[in-house]
């Protein structure tokens, strides 16, 4: 549907793998420096649990692009109850019901105007953005055009999170050019800004292609 259908980036079990990675990698980061998961804050559940929150809200946050592209994260919250009803019952019913609510609001509050409650919704968010190594840009672009979609899209070579820095995450990415810096200010930006995050994330973007007709080697936000 994404890729054929629309012309539109990788949204299938490729990026769904990296997410729940990258989102796992995040929320270890934040635990071990001092930050506590909602699910434990606000439940008294384990950390263990806002593990099994990311990663389920990664596998199943863009399963309703199958229906449409618009309001997909609504289709995705429909479609993922049944699956979430058959594969938390290890839980006792009342912890059941409160993963199954965390995990729902990781899917649905990933995409904007829906702003992340919780600390593992937030994550979920920013690690969807940070599918974009190699042309893997959350933002369409049409295959074979040049425009700033498809040249800031094809700018990312690697994405790295780093623990520690100037905040406890230190997130670096490498462009071959600076027209890379789009996808930052268009999708990245705005949901670290949006996330709860904020204070606690530091991007660094360097650009490694020749210096001498280069507008910018370095941006931080």
């Amino acid at each position: 549907m994404a890729i054929d259908r629309m012309g539109y980036t990788d949204h299938g079990p490729t990026h769904v793998k990296i997410v729940a990675n990258l989102a796992l990698k995040l929320l270890r980061i934040l635990i071990k420096n001092g930050v506590e998961p909602s699910i434990v804050k606000n439940y008294k559940m384990i950390n263990n649990d806002s593990e099994v929150v990311v990663v389920l809200g990664s596998i199943f946050h863009d399963l309703g692009i199958i229906v449409q592209r618009n309001d997909h994260e609504k289709y995705s919250v429909l479609m993922a109850l049944k699956f979430l009803d058959k594969f938390l019952r290890v839980y006792p019913l009342e912890e059941q019901a409160i993963v199954t609510s965390e995990v729902l609001h990781c899917v649905v509050s990933h995409e904007r105007p829906n702003n992340p409650l919780t600390v593992e919704a937030g994550i979920v968010s920013i690690a969807d953005a940070l599918d974009m190594e190699s042309g893997r840009a959350r933002i369409p672009f049409e295959a074979g055009k040049i425009d700033i979609h498809s040249v800031s899209a094809l700018s990312i070579q690697n994405v790295e999170i780093i623990e520690g820095g100037d905040k406890p995450i230190t997130i670096k990415v490498t462009m071959s050019n600076p027209a890379g810096i789009f996808q930052f200010d268009q999708l990245l930006k705005p949901r670290i800004e949006n996330s709860g995050l904020h204070n606690l994330i530091h991007v660094v973007a360097e650009v490694t292609g020749g210096k001498e007709t280069c507008i910018i080697d370095r941006f931080e936000v």
